[in-house]
Formats: C-alpha cells, sequence, structure tokens
C-alpha cells in the first residue's frame, strides 16, 4: 500500500529527527575525554519478580542483586510484552508497530531498514560494537545483526535454542552458534559461553584503548527451560518449601473467573 504525501513527508521527518537524536547524542558521548564503554545486558523471559532483590522466596540471585543495590532502578516502564518488539525498540527508539519488528514469528520480526540503530550510532561514534547472544530481529541479509552496527557477533536464529532454523540439537550446552557470519561449535552452558565470549571481545577493546558497546541478550530464561542440574538442585528444596504458602485456587472459582474475569474481584468498578 503506498503513502499519502503528507504521510510520506510526516514519516521522512520522523527519521531524520531520530538521525538528528542518535548523532547528536554520540557525538556528545564521543567529545568527552574519557568515552565511557556501554554495557547493555537482557535477560529473555525473566518476570519482575524472578530475582531474589524483588523478593522471590525460592531463587537467589547474588550477583544480579548487588547490581540492583549498586544502580539506578526504574520503577516505572512501559515495555512490549514480548521478545521482538522489546528488541526492535531498544535498538531503535522507535515504537513497535512502526519499526516492523511487532511479533516474533510470521514475517513480522523483521526491523525495517530505514531505522538507524543503536550499534550503528555509536560505531559512527568510533565505537566498537559487539553482540553476543539472541538478536531475535532478523535472520538473513540484510537483516542480521552484523548487517545492522554490530562489528563481532555471536548469536543463535529466531526466537530461542532449539528452534527450528537454529542448529540441530542445540540444546543450551556445547551448542553451535554463529559467529561473525559462520557456524562456530562451543563449549559450556550458553550463559556461560555468551558472557565468556563478550568479556574477551571487551578486555580486547580495551588494551586496543577503543571504547566499545557490548550488548548480551542471554537465552536464559526463555524456554526450554534447560539448565545445569546445580542450579535446579540448590532451589528445589526452597521451592518446596514454599509451594504450601502459594495462593489456592478452588474449582469452584475457576468457571466464576472464565465468565466473569475482573468483575469478580471485590471492589472493582
Amino acid at each position: 500500500m503506498s503513502r499519502s504525501p503528507v504521510s510520506l513527508r510526516a514519516h521522512l521527518l520522523s527519521v531524520i529527527h531520530r538521525w538528528l537524536f542518535l548523532a547528536a547524542l554520540v557525538a556528545g558521548v564521543a567529545a568527552q575525554a574519557a568515552r565511557p564503554n556501554v554495557i547493555i545486558v537482557m535477560t529473555d523471559d525473566q518476570g519482575y519478580g524472578d530475582l531474589g532483590c524483588h523478593g522471590n522466596p525460592v531463587l537467589r540471585t547474588p550477583h544480579l542483586d548487588r547490581l540492583h543495590s549498586q544502580s539506578v532502578r526504574f520503577t516505572q516502564f512501559h515495555v512490549a510484552p514480548m521478545c521482538t518488539p522489546t528488541r526492535g525498540q531498544l535498538m531503535t527508539g522507535v515504537d513497535a508497530l512502526h519499526n516492523g519488528a511487532m511479533n516474533v514469528s510470521s514475517g513480522r520480526a523483521l526491523l525495517r531498514r530505514e531505522f538507524p540503530t543503536l550499534p550503528e550510532m555509536f560505531r559512527a561514534g568510533g565505537y566498537a560494537t559487539g553482540l553476543f547472544g539472541k538478536w531475535h530481529l532478523g535472520d538473513n541479509y540484510p537483516f542480521r545483526p552484523e548487517d545492522r552496527g554490530f562489528d563481532e557477533t555471536v548469536w543463535f536464529p529466531s526466537s530461542h535454542i532449539n528452534s527450528v532454523p537454529d542448529h540441530w540439537d542445540n540444546d543450551y550446552f556445547d551448542d553451535t552458534y554463529i559467529h561473525n557470519g559462520r557456524r562456530r561449535a562451543y563449549r559450556g552452558y550458553t550463559t556461560d559461553v555468551f558472557f565468556n565470549e563478550a568479556m574477551a571481545w571487551m578486555s580486547r577493546q580495551s588494551k586496543a584503548g577503543k571504547p566499545f558497546l557490548c550488548f548480551i541478550p542471554t537465552a536464559a530464561a526463555h524456554w526450554p527451560h534447560f539448565v545445569p542440574h546445580q542450579n535446579t538442585d540448590a532451589d528445589l528444596p526452597r521451592l518446596n518449601a514454599a509451594l504450601p504458602n502459594r495462593p489456592k485456587l478452588y474449582f469452584s472459582q475457576k468457571p466464576a473467573l472464565a465468565r466473569g474475569g475482573p468483575r469478580q474481584f471485590p471492589g472493582h468498578d
């Protein structure tokens, strides 16, 4: 469907304004005497309550809890509820319905080429850029992470490890990922692999005196839930202890909830 002259002009102005904003942002960072390194870590399908620092009675997340205690926190936030829309909005600053990456499949997970991306702008400002983990914004040229501004990439296709486009029989342990366009086998659990590769790459950039943008979007905790046994063994006793305290939903309540939804809750207007 073709655009009207008015909508096309508005669209072009929108793109230009975003380019100018991102260019000014990166130029401001680049102008500093010591340009800061930028590291973004994004876990997958991890809820707000899945952290010890947020009161989870079962899970122990000491490293994330320490990061939480040392960080600025945004407690009012509005985000897309799925993988691809979240990533596309982070990469472009543009709403998912506008940037094209609005779903997780069905041809709706491709980030439109006309929008500049975060790594493209950092690279234009003299930064090295690297991605280690889940991309989910296009598996083929010209939508891959190496096509959208990342110099170094270690990633897997589609929505999760063991999906149809992924390497056969990947299972989160000793998997084969795509390293700068070529398949490569790795040893270890997926999260450890991505962090180890990212840290090695950051070390090389630091030794070369190069500022960097490092994006680490992990595969965990997305389904399928393949995890090291030592992790589940440590959590199971706490899980079993917490189960008796979970809210109970009696059989007679289920059809009422299905019929009435929110109207069944006291005080609901």
